[in-house]
């Protein structure tokens, strides 16, 4: 016990006398090849975080220890080329004169977790420094990476995206993880991005690095179609105050801050936030739900009603229009004076009768306000020179639309995420936690709820003064009661939608206020998340002649609650429990004078409900030219992806379907198209057709891990100091595809009977309104499942850019992604999502000595299926032209700023079911005082 006492003393006095050297002075000026000062650069001393920024002037003043022999250097600044000097005394009077950089000038940490420069990089990667990320004219970062080439984004409100690469994209983005400075901002209830919700506050974004393609050889599971890396300024490097206020159309209102200082050489301190108001778009597609989600569906203007995409409650009543009018209370034909059966208008037969719905418009009931407010404080401690402790936590809330399985309207929803870092030259070990929440849930608290349960459940409230009936009950008894009478179909329609639920009336929004806050299965809408998701994780990596090897190991843990609304958990019961940890390895080694990288990289991952996996990946990049100007890269990469948790325990009933999580003992029961069949011949449910039966079961084992084999070229190259290119072509193959299944079958698992089926009253199971579809046991059930065919895809990009003078850059990208699969089993959707041909044409620059930048890009993207299980339908071609200028007063350290979204306001649909992404324009200034 001694020893290890007088070993943390030594370790104490040796910190201290660190602490205690004398440093001396070293100062000087950073500048332009003109002679115009740099102010913000960035001077440390390399592989330590010890050193500072220039002021206005450009100047500089650091202090430094020459008693352990001379100090390198690091002189780094946006844009620019970093230089290195070795100073082997005290210099005052140090002038530093930096070059415009080159592409291939940038280094990136995301694609091996270790820094390079891009151009060597084994897969295809994409940066955008600081001054890109303050070009983005969008309200939230991620929605303004779609001007790259291969990033899908996906906008389901003005707040909330999502981005992808390499197709299968969604408004969830479950095939990608999203980081910043590495830890990961998913909502782990919703096991969704939504944007940059739980990123970096923009003004302290230093870069974003998007890994294109699979990564789960270093990241784990679910880094399969790529990795978006947001890292975060460094209080030590960039110290001082940024403002940002913006105002514009649609009520916007933007106001964002950071403050950093050092306190003496060894503390530093940032805090970060701002807040974002505005009118939010609103969904109005009236086309009719796809067949695949609704198979009864009527066409557009059907006189009996249809299921359209932007309604809510517009709901299938079971009832089928048959040749004589049937009364759905007896089961009996509606009969005339003579007592005969009463024919259906011809116009009715063999259509299924719908509710009519109600708008987004009418359940946000004018409440279509957006915001969000983020907060981010942080402290970091030098321990020595090269080691650095932080601790940091991010709070956000926000009300915005979000739309999963349903849409659903958040409201003052969010998390809470905090960090715990100590991290030197080449190892890390960091620790965080996200606890998510989705507003109040008190009777009286605003919170978020499910705009579908919401519309339907509308339908379900009993009509005052009844005892059962319910206002769909009506609605159906009052249409037919007046067919029966002799009424015109649009008469008796008209009459009968007289008797539901009238928005704005008082008995309309008596009936929401109760629903939207009631979170009981069934019957409230009101949507309860409180999910928790801690990771602890380390990093190290040895240098030495024979090869460069990083070693890395993770544990994951979710506690997921949604008091039932969500997932199979219960109302104040314990959260549902979930872990997964791994481990990985990555070998470097370079010959032939460096221009041959050889890298294997390896994880080895543990699932609780799936058991083991491995992924590995190997690459070559092969450098032509004493400087490395042209490079060429191969890859190969398997990953995997787990089930998201929604896959795994979700129990949700939407009415039409319940969809139930499969990590058990899978399900059993009968393809959609029984129902079909039972409607026209109900006898092939009687004993003696039992093998005809057959011929329509359904068998889904629970869930596996799915996995993707990924074959990777490209080229990558400087071809003249002022020409980029960047080339790339890969080809998937996908095993165990993970897809949506529909089937008849028991909540339990079982395969129903054929009196169980007969007894539902409606092959459809889908009626809320005349079934009691809670209490029957056999439904349409939706399930995640594997399915057992081989998946294949590909695509190719090209980026070029062109530099012709600081005051004009030009700049296009290409982007081709193909399904090759196009034969897929009946009742599978998959989810591909991606346009097969999109580009991007760009112009950028700075002017009048870099007081004045400005940006302008052109963005085309083809028309595409998007599949999804509320909605799927087509999605038309986008043409959208995004600007932004500044012009920077620099004695007022402030620049006078306007940006516009969608310039032409032109039809911009990202996720189909969603509102078109239309025009956003702003004015505003930005200050910054270094």
């Amino acid at each position: 016990m001694q020893q290890r006492y007088f070993f943390l003393i030594l370790c104490l006095m040796l910190a201290l006398n660190s602490w205690a050297q004398v440093p001396q002075t070293i100062s000087g000026t950073v500048q332009t090849e003109a002679g115009m000062p740099l102010p913000g650069a960035t001077i440390f001393f390399k592989g330590t975080y010890n050193g500072g920024s220039t002021n206005e002037e450009g100047q500089f003043q650091i202090k430094a220890d020459f008693s352990k022999g001379p100090q390198v250097l690091s002189i780094s600044f946006v844009g620019y080329e970093t230089q290195v000097l070795t100073l082997a005394q005290p210099d005052n009077a140090l002038v530093v004169t930096l070059r415009p950089s080159a592409v291939l000038d940038q280094v990136v940490v995301a694609a091996s977790r270790v820094e390079e420069s891009i151009g060597q990089v084994p897969v295809t990667v994409e940066k955008l420094n600081q001054r890109q990320v303050e070009q983005i004219t969008t309200p939230d970062l991620v929605a303004g990476l779609g001007r790259f080439k291969g990033i899908d984004v996906s906008s389901s409100s003005l707040l909330t995206t999502s981005f992808s690469t390499r197709g299968f994209n969604s408004s969830r983005s479950e095939r990608v993880i999203q980081l910043s400075d590495y830890m990961d901002t998913q909502v782990p209830s919703l096991s969704s991005y939504f944007g940059n919700l739980l990123g970096a506050p923009v003004l302290d974004v230093a870069s974003v690095e998007i890994v294109h393609g699979p990564a789960s050889a270093l990241y784990g599971a679910n880094a399969f179609n790529g990795v978006l890396l947001t890292n975060s300024k460094d209080p030590f490097k960039d110290p001082g105050l940024t403002v940002r206020l913006r105002g514009g159309n649609r009520d916007l209102l933007d106001g964002q801050l950071r403050y950093a200082t050092k306190i003496g050489e060894r503390v530093a301190f940032k805090i970060s936030g701002g807040a974002t108001v505005a009118t939010d778009f609103i969904a109005n597609n009236q086309d009719a739900t796809s067949a695949v989600i609704e198979p009864a569906n009527n066409q557009p203007g059907s006189v009996a009603g249809y299921d359209a995409v932007s309604r809510y409650g517009d709901v299938n009543t079971g009832y089928v229009f048959a040749n004589v009018l049937v009364n759905p209370a007896t089961r009996q034909p509606y009969q005339n004076a003579q007592g005969q059966p009463i024919p259906t208008p011809t116009e009715l037969r063999g259509k299924t009768l719908f509710l009519p719905g109600f708008s987004e418009a009418d359940l946000v009931a004018g409440d279509n306000k957006t915001h969000s407010y983020k907060v981010a404080p942080s402290l970091s401690v030098l321990l020595t020179n090269s080691i650095k402790a932080t601790a940091d936590y991010k709070y956000t809330n926000a009300t915005t639309t979000y739309q999963s399985a349903s849409r659903y309207r958040f409201v003052n929803g969010g998390a809470h995420q905090a960090r715990v870092q100590v991290e030197g030259r080449n190892w890390f070990v960091r620790g965080f936690t996200t606890r998510d929440f989705a507003g109040g849930t008190g009777a009286q608290a605003d919170g978020s709820y499910n705009l579908g349960f919401l519309g339907g459940f509308l339908q379900n409230q009993v009509v005052p003064g009844a005892t059962t009936t319910t206002y769909g009950q009506r609605y159906v008894a009052t249409y037919l009661g007046g067919l029966a009478a002799g009424l015109p179909v649009a008469n008796a329609a008209s009459g009968a939608a007289a008797t539901l639920l009238q928005p704005g009336s008082k008995e309309f929004n008596d009936a929401r206020d109760k629903i939207i806050h009631d979170p009981t299965p069934g019957q409230g809408a009101l949507l309860v998340i409180r999910s928790v998701l801690n990771e602890g994780s380390g990093q190290y990596t040895f240098n030495n002649n024979i090869a460069d090897l990083t070693v890395g190991a993770a544990y994951r843990q979710y506690l997921l609650g949604s008091d039932g609304s969500l997932f199979e958990d219960t109302k104040g019961g314990d959260r549902i429990h979930n872990y997964e940890y791994g481990a990985y390895a990555q070998a470097t080694k370079t010959l032939l004078d460096d221009h041959l990288k050889l890298a294997a990289a390896g994880r080895v991952d543990r699932f609780q409900n799936f058991g083991t996996a491995f992924s590995p990946r190997a690459s070559v990049v092969y450098s032509l030219g004493a400087d490395k100007l042209q490079n060429f890269r191969a890859s190969f990469s398997r990953a995997f992806r787990a089930p998201t948790q929604n896959d795994q325990y979700i129990k949700l009933d939407v009415g039409r379907a319940f969809l139930l999580g499969n990590v058990r003992g899978g399900f059993q029961g009968y393809t959609p198209a029984l129902g079909s069949r039972v409607a026209a011949d109900p006898a092939i449910l009687t004993p003696a057709r039992a093998s005809e039966l057959a011929a329509y079961e359904y068998n889904g084992p629970a869930l596996k891990l799915e996995e993707v084999n990924s074959y990777e070229v490209g080229y990558r190259a400087q071809l003249v100091k002022k020409l980029y290119v960047d080339i790339d072509y890969f080809y998937n193959v996908y095993n165990n595809f993970i897809a949506t299944q529909n089937f008849i079958g028991n909540v339990d698992g079982s395969r129903p009977t054929a009196t169980q089926i007969a007894s539902g009253g409606s092959v459809s199971f889908q009626s809320p309104v005349l079934l009691n579809g809670a209490a029957n046991n056999t439904r349409v059930l939706q399930i995640a499942a594997n399915v057992d065919q081989r998946v294949q895809s590909q695509g190719a990009g090209i980026t070029l850019s062109y530099a012709f003078a600081p005051g004009l850059t030009v700049n296009g990208n290409y982007s081709y992604n193909d399904l090759i699969t196009k034969d897929f089993k009946a009742g599978t959707q998959s989810f591909f999502n991606t346009p097969k041909n999109k580009f991007n044409f760009g112009l950028d620059g700075q002017l009048l000595n870099r007081a004045l930048s400005y940006n302008v890009n052109y963005r085309w993207v083809e028309s595409f299926l998007y599949e999804s299980t509320f909605a799927t339908g087509t999605v038309p071609t986008a043409q959208t032209v995004d600007a932004q200028l500044g012009y920077t007063l620099k004695a007022l350290h402030t620049t006078l700023q306007a940006g516009v979204t969608n310039l032409f306001d032109t039809a911009n649909l990202q996720v189909y079911g969603a509102p078109s992404y239309g025009r956003i324009g702003y004015f505003g200034l930005l200050f910054d005082i270094k």
